[in-house]
């Protein structure tokens, strides 16, 4: 099945759940596959996208029920990604992604990589006294979506996310920007279009916000998620600079829930992965992997009065084949 689990080397569950969701993506491991191997048994030895072929190959070639991701560990730990550190979900993504694509060397695997991954947007910028309007075309990796409103009132569904995350803000008093046409700090309309979305899309639920005296909070109210993610059906014409083809391919199914349990200062990652293959849930906690259940998988939408329970972080969706 491929559902091999990763010993704990170092508070790694962090690192171990996002490997899992990278090498359970046989899209990615496709493009893994293909990297040109270092010559060298030092550059060997430093280079990530190497190092988890090999990690992959000893997972799928072995009959164990886990395996040491030590030399991965060490080989992350050259580019400042070190063990015996609580690290976050989202920023070690970011992390991981970036040493990989800066280190496969065949320009197709690069921009293989970067169409997997990457969201397409486009930011608006209009000025309310005049007509001067600037664009602005840019990528991300993660949609980071607010948890909570401008008012600090708790959103209600993940749909409520991805609109308040696309809706227009108006820039008044002392936001205004300085129009080149008007002479002047004016009020100003933005805006952020949606124009690409990738095969694999990852959204970051932003449940870490910072209180009064730069104290970090989790947010641990509930908040479902559906199987089934259409674009179409949230965002508006307005909220989309996309052609038809584009929009059509805008439907997607759930692929993995990487979940976060305890505090901030002292917490826990696991991953439910949906094998691509048997279309069956896993729960990949370190070492112990075990089949699951949607049921299971829904008990990460969150409890206000358990901050300790167990919440989705980082929500990663597929897109469904065309009929």
């Amino acid at each position: 099945t491929g559902a091999i689990g990763l010993y704990n080397v170092g508070q790694s569950c962090c690192l171990n759940s996002l490997l899992q969701v990278f090498l359970m993506n046989i899209h990615f491991t496709g493009i893994l596959r293909r990297i040109t191997v270092p010559p060298r048994a030092k550059q060997k030895r430093r280079n990530v996208p190497y190092q988890m072929l090999l990690l992959l190959e000893e997972m799928q070639c072995g009959k164990r029920k886990a395996v040491f991701p030590t030399p991965l560990a060490h080989c992350l730990s050259v580019y400042r990604v070190k063990l015996f550190v609580q690290h976050d979900a989202a920023q070690l993504f970011l992390t991981l992604w970036n040493l990989i694509k800066d280190q496969m060397k065949k320009p197709d695997l690069v921009e293989d990589l970067s169409y997997l991954y990457t969201i397409c947007v486009q930011e608006h910028l209009a000025c309310q006294k005049c007509s001067l309007e600037t664009k602005r075309n840019s990528r991300m990796l993660t949609l980071p979506l607010p948890m909570l409103d401008a008012d600090s009132r708790m959103l209600k569904t993940l749909e409520d996310c991805l609109q308040y995350f696309f809706r227009p803000e108006e820039l008044t008093d002392h936001n205004m920007c300085f129009c080149e046409q008007c002479g002047r700090k004016t009020p100003f309309l933005q805006s952020m279009k949606l124009v690409h979305l990738p095969q694999t899309l990852t959204i970051h639920l932003k449940r870490f916000c910072f209180k009064e005296s730069s104290y970090i909070h989790k947010l641990s109210h509930y908040l479902p998620f559906p199987q089934d993610l259409d674009f179409n059906a949230i965002l508006t014409e307005n909220q989309c600079q996309a052609d038809d083809n584009e929009k059509a391919s805008w439907q997607y199914e759930l692929f993995a829930v990487v979940a976060h349990s305890g505090s901030t200062s002292c917490g826990h990652y696991c991953a439910y992965i949906r094998s691509l293959t048997e279309r069956k849930w896993y729960c990949f906690n370190d070492s112990q992997v075990c089949q699951v259940s949607w049921d299971d998988v829904k008990c990460t939408y969150g409890h206000s009065n358990l901050n300790w329970a167990e919440t989705a972080y980082l929500l990663i969706y597929m897109k469904k084949r065309p009929q």
